[in-house]
């Protein structure tokens, strides 16, 4: 029960042992607890009756709680609730602080090194890991200058949400034309971190750095791509080319085509025999004598290329998929060169399409690299991993590989040449 006959005063506070509440006026108490302790309490009405502690009387003299139950009375003559005014507060103050701290970590530079150290253990090797520290700048020469030039040392410093589009043209612009494939990969990573920093909540809204539908209408057109010696063409200009081919007549159009759905080598289309076809399980079965790496590869036919095998196992009198004029025989390695010459792409090379479904897959798709890589035949991983990955993941390559015939699909589509036995 509170007492009061007259406001209190310095000595009381410090003197009094009798428990209870002890009233100042105008809702400002002194409570006294049967061991002893005293504390500032605030009582208003809201409604209902509310108390706030305004701390120890040990540590706050009767001035500064009369001071503080003043703030407080005004918070109420405000039509707020101190209590709550007060948690709002202390929450803000928790997100300030935590902020703060992870400051650091909301910087591109920081952050993507974080997050590549992390992905490490994924990485097929060493040097793949080099080329993402190297092409993100987040690793320096042994003179500390940045690795590949440091194409995202303008990021390095910027805090993730505040990165916007026109930062991510000032990195590509620049290797846009002079390195393609390098600008290709740069932009990709970039995505790739900031899609993860959103993930983190460091950031939110589209990701500037996203290709399609974004910056594919604010970048020019990229010169044909070379890996090698082998020119590529831009995976954007496959479906107007497969439109050219699916026009024209001749065995080195089909079986460039059936090349480009399949990102396949030269050598394993030539070759094809139909032993090696399996139209009910839609399977194509190299052996291992004709491939690269001399292992046994799977490739999942995809309907357009089911079409183009059935309406030549129509006219077939060849154990070859793709015969040649000469009896028992298959057409040259030049047969599809020609055929993209005649389509007007002399400049490029058969071998440059699978450059460009590896483009398209790591910079449209969101299948994993090593899919890709197990679609071109590539080995992967070192021979530890490979012990322990012995299936070929073909189910999920299937669709993969019906992605990029979906996407190889001319705008317009042209009708498909059949193909007749001669003299029909």
């Amino acid at each position: 029960m509170a007492t009061q006959s007259k406001r209190l005063s310095a000595r009381f506070v410090e003197t009094v042992t009798k428990p209870g509440m002890h009233a100042d006026g105008d809702g400002l108490y002194l409570n006294v607890s049967p061991k002893g302790a005293k504390r500032w309490v605030f009582i208003y009405f809201t409604g209902k009756r509310r108390e706030l502690s305004l701390g120890s009387a040990g540590v706050f003299s009767l001035a500064e709680a009369r001071e503080a139950a003043a703030d407080a009375r005004r918070v109420v003559a405000s039509g707020k609730d101190p209590i709550t005014v007060r948690k709002e507060a202390a929450e803000e103050a928790k997100r300030a602080a935590a902020a703060a701290e992870s400051a650091p970590q909301r910087l591109f530079g920081n952050f993507a090194e974080t997050l590549v150290d992390g992905l490490a253990g994924g990485f097929r090797n060493s040097k793949h890991l080099a080329q993402w520290r190297s092409t993100l700048s987040i690793e320096r020469n042994d003179d500390r200058t940045w690795k590949d030039g440091g194409y995202c040392t303008p990021l390095r410093e910027k805090l993730l949400d505040s990165i916007a589009t026109e930062d991510i043209l000032t990195v590509l612009t620049p290797i846009w034309q002079a390195k393609p494939e390098t600008a290709s990969r740069v932009r990709g990573r970039i995505e790739r971190v900031l899609d993860a920093a959103k993930a983190k909540g460091f950031r939110s809204g589209e990701n500037p750095a996203r290709w399609r539908g974004h910056l594919d209408t604010l970048l020019p057109k990229r010169l044909k791509l070379t890996r090698g010696h082998h020119a590529a063409l831009p995976y954007a200009d496959v479906p107007q080319l497969i439109g050219k081919l699916r026009t024209a007549s001749g065995m080195g159009a089909r079986a460039l085509e059936f090349s480009i759905l399949n990102a396949s080598r030269t050598g394993e289309i030539i070759g094809a025999k139909w032993p090696e076809i399996d139209l009910a399980t839609k399977v194509w079965t190299i052996p291992p004598e004709r491939m690269k790496a001399g292992r046994e590869h799977r490739v999942p036919l995809t309907d357009r290329g089911l079409e183009i095998l059935k309406a030549l196992k129509e006219v077939s009198v060849s154990e070859f998929v793709f015969p040649g004029l000469r009896p028992h025989s298959h057409i040259s390695n030049l047969t599809m060169a020609k055929a993209l010459a005649t389509a007007g792409e002399a400049s490029c090379t058969v071998h440059g399409f699978r450059s460009s479904f590896r483009d398209w897959a790591g910079e449209e798709t969101g299948f994993p690299e090593t899919l890709a890589e197990q679609a071109l035949a590539h080995i992967v991983g070192d021979a530890t991993e490979r012990a322990y990955r012995r299936a070929d993941a073909l189910a999920k390559r299937r669709k993969l590989m019906e992605a990029w015939a979906a996407d190889c699909e001319p705008k317009a589509s042209s009708n498909v040449v059949r193909l007749r036995r001669s003299g029909q």
